[in-house]
């Protein structure tokens, strides 16, 4: 399946590691240069507000959905190519699964992670069969995936994680599964 749009979860924080600010912006460029629209919740701050400009600032496209509870809080972005303000979390989250092709999932904070599992769960329950990627950029996720792993070891899960999200390091490990 051909990616024309991508989902990406990630903080309305930047982060205490460079690399996160670094690897967001080139994600941003390269959905930009491979013509991918990004799908993100809308924010011009933080980690979202770097791969959003980025992606603009190479022509790319850029749809932000943001609750209209977050529209200021988030400072939401004024120059991206299409914003929706929703009603709540629940339909921005929703909108988010359906008009992406994929999602991937860089460092931030609870509601990256609300965003993970729920798609995840979805994906599990047979709701979607969207592929999820995880940027682990400098381990950050590290602790998750271990997590994950008891999780299946203990027999909590369905199926191995490997078939539920692809871990990758860099953006550029993204590349050979955008055909």
């Amino acid at each position: 399946m051909k990616i024309k749009a991508l989902a990406v979860f990630c903080g309305s924080k930047t982060g205490n590691n460079p690399l996160f600010k670094e690897q967001a912006k080139e994600l941003g460029y390269m959905l930009a240069e491979k013509n991918i629209t990004l799908i993100y919740g809308g924010g011009n701050v933080g980690i979202m507000g770097i791969v959003s400009n980025a992606t603009l600032a190479k022509g790319g496209k850029v749809t932000g959905i943001i609750p209209s509870i977050l529209k200021d809080r988030e400072v939401h972005h004024e120059g991206i190519t299409e914003l929706i303000v929703v009603d709540n979390m629940h339909t921005r989250k929703k909108m988010l699964y359906e008009k992406c092709d994929a999602a991937i999932i860089l460092p931030g904070g609870f509601g990256t992670m609300d965003e993970f599992f729920e798609m995840v769960t979805w994906n599990q329950l047979s709701i979607h069969d969207k592929k999820i990627f995880i940027l682990n950029t400098a381990g950050f996720y590290d602790h998750l995936l271990s997590l994950a792993k008891v999780m299946q070891k203990e027999g909590f899960l369905y199926d191995n994680i490997e078939d539920r999200f692809v871990v990758i390091g860099s953006p550029t490990e993204l590349e050979k599964y955008l055909i």
